[in-house]
């Protein structure tokens, strides 16, 4: 009886310490036709989506986040191979014997084990439909004239939970494919030179397509409150800022 006590003990004190890891981040609850669904704004580019009971995790990074201290995953989403969105000790320590992991075909060469999806690709994982937009540079560039992120080699993700559809854009800027997006509900757009966009092309990107919720991500050091005043006449488009730089 004395060790059931202790092992009782010490399951409250680790189930403590995962409530308290995930209650230092900022976090939001979206209603569905189907349930709730959790956002939690870990940092930079890192995601964690809760709902119906599965942990989806998009660009898990350590420097970020203790995953040790957050709910393994059941699905990861990995948008492209730079280290700022792949990290591989953060994805094994994410990684459950049934965990999926979604990434690009340059991220596959770092991560093994995990599914390729191309631009344009629509697959159903972890019981949820998934669909990889293109994620690229038009303008900014290397100084030898290539892009930071080249046409054909990112994605970002549409993830359909329940009836909310959830744009995830990754790296890129205001592509037609982006603009082309249909029933967006809740978008997180990258706001950061040299190497995504603008305020204002974040802005001409999220009126062409007019997500109902606008969370800019990947912000750094950006001036979030240009963007709300670029898009104060756009009442259709709510912005929300959270701390993700």
């Amino acid at each position: 009886m004395k060790w059931l006590g202790l092992i009782m003990v010490m399951l409250l004190l680790v189930g403590a310490g995962v409530v308290n890891a995930q209650e230092k981040f900022e976090s939001d609850v979206i209603k569905t036709g189907t349930g709730e669904l959790k956002l939690t704004f870990i940092g930079h580019g890192t995601l964690m989506f809760t709902f119906g009971g599965k942990v989806i995790h998009v660009d898990p990074v350590a420097q970020y986040a203790d995953y040790g201290q957050l709910p393994k995953a059941d699905l990861i989403l990995i948008t492209h191979e730079h280290g700022d969105h792949l990290d591989l000790k953060a994805v094994e320590s994410l990684r459950k014997p049934n965990t999926q992991v979604v990434l690009t075909q340059a991220a596959a060469g770092k991560a093994p084990g995990g599914i390729v999806m191309a631009n344009g690709e629509v697959k159903n994982m972890a019981g949820l439909t998934i669909e990889a937009v293109p994620a690229y540079n038009l303008v900014h560039k290397r100084d030898r004239g290539e892009p930071f992120h080249p046409k054909g080699q990112g994605n970002g993700y549409v993830i359909t939970f329940g009836d909310k559809r959830v744009y995830v854009a990754g790296d890129t800027e205001n592509t037609p494919e982006m603009k082309a997006l249909k029933n967006i509900d809740i978008a997180f757009l990258p706001m950061n030179l040299p190497y995504t966009m603008t305020p204002e092309m974040v802005a001409d990107g999220a009126r062409a397509f007019k997500p109902k919720v606008l969370y800019p991500y990947h912000f750094g050091k950006t001036d979030t409150a240009r963007l709300v005043a670029l898009l104060q006449d756009a009442p259709e488009i709510e912005v929300r800022v959270r701390k993700m730089e």
